[in-house]
């Protein structure tokens, strides 16, 4: 167990993002028995420019403009840094050899404001750990020079379109430079094994106590009164990036009789979907993820309906715990990943799987 040092936590989730965060439960974690500096990933300017109606937009515009301070205690031994430094967005640059000189200006800014709260903070001897940035993380480690530089791969984000133009050229770089590579796949550790031998599948924590319902205390929400039973629900973002909307819409053709329920923010593709035009689904919206339980709850069945693709083939779902802790019946598309789960969990290879 690590005790007793400095670690500063950088991801691509900020602090105050609206859903759960795997990044943020471990900095929790290790902040349990270390002080922790968990760092905001910094405002772009096309960000600032596009969002700056945003709540949480205003509120870097006015950190960056020295109007509210940057670096926020969480609680005990935890700290919440806002870069102050915009940076440019500069992904959409064709060249790989003019982005790497971008990239590398956005990288020293971001490492400024870092050193500027490390030393008010008196940090020492730090341990850097990275959660799947690897454009900025790729000159991180050079200009914080920290004890150690651990790597976290727990998504397939070269094969997420913002992240693949530059991205499998970089994440190989990054995962080479690390001193440790954590994995949450077995599927992630093959990869990253290719490039750098300490590379170790840690599985994923998830703190199940939330969903914990041993005194019977957890309400199933009034939303539920008026959808019929048997209900096969899911909770999360609904993506067509990773989720099968031809699967859902044959499951809810197939089993008119089954309430299809799904709890969570929608994208595009989502709420142009014919299942909204289906009288068993049931688009509950976004909640928050303090009431996410009361709804796994009143499912009889949960589910996880991934499309297979090179993004999520490795991808480690971290509801499915979440259903596990509720004692609830899993129904989830199979993958290398999913595997883990084989005796726990029904996997299915196709949608007519699904309905059987």
């Amino acid at each position: 167990m690590i005790k007793s040092k400095d670690i500063i936590v950088v991801g691509i989730q900020a602090w105050d993002i609206e859903i759960g965060s795997n990044c943020k439960n471990i900095a929790l974690e290790f902040s349990k028995n270390n002080r922790v500096l968990y760092v905001n990933p910094p405002m772009t300017r096309s960000v600032m420019r596009e969002q700056k109606h945003k709540e949480n937009i205003q509120k870097r515009i006015q950190i960056k403009n020295g109007q509210e301070v940057d670096l926020i205690e969480i609680s005990h031994n935890l700290w919440n840094l806002y870069p102050k430094t915009l940076i440019e967005s500069i992904n959409w640059v064709p060249i790989h050899g003019i982005f790497k000189i971008l990239n590398k200006k956005n990288a020293i800014g971001y490492a400024n404001d870092i050193k500027s709260a490390t030393s008010k903070l008196g940090f020492n001897n730090v341990i850097l750990f990275n959660d799947s940035s690897m454009f900025l993380g790729l000159h991180l480690k050079a200009l914080l020079q920290p004890e150690t530089y651990a790597y976290y791969m727990r998504d397939y984000l070269v094969k997420v379109p913002y992240w693949q133009k530059h991205g499998e050229r970089i994440e190989p770089l990054v995962v080479k430079k690390a001193d440790v590579v954590l994995t949450n796949s077995e599927f992630f550790e093959d990869f990253c094994r290719q490039y750098n031998a300490n590379s170790y599948m840690v599985g994923q924590g998830c703190d199940v106590s939330h969903f914990s319902d041993d005194g019977e205390t957890i309400k199933i929400p009034d939303e539920f009164k008026d959808i019929p039973s048997p209900v096969f629900g899911y909770v999360g973002s609904l993506t067509t990036l990773r989720l099968d909307i031809e699967l859902l819409e044959f499951v809810a053709e197939q089993k008119k009789d089954w309430s299809i329920v799904l709890v969570g923010p929608e994208d595009e593709d989502f709420k142009n979907s014919n299942l909204h035009s289906m009288s068993n689904v049931y688009f509950l919206g976004r909640k928050d993820a303090s009431e996410l339980p009361n709804y796994v709850k009143g499912f009889d069945v949960t589910t996880n309906p991934q499309l297979k693709n090179n993004l999520t083939i490795g991808n480690y779902p971290r509801k499915i715990d979440e259903y596990l802790a509720m004692g609830k019946p899993i129904l989830a598309t199979k993958t290398k990943a999913m595997e883990m789960f084989k005796e726990h969990v029904y996997l299915a290879d196709t949608k007519e799987d699904y309905v059987t």
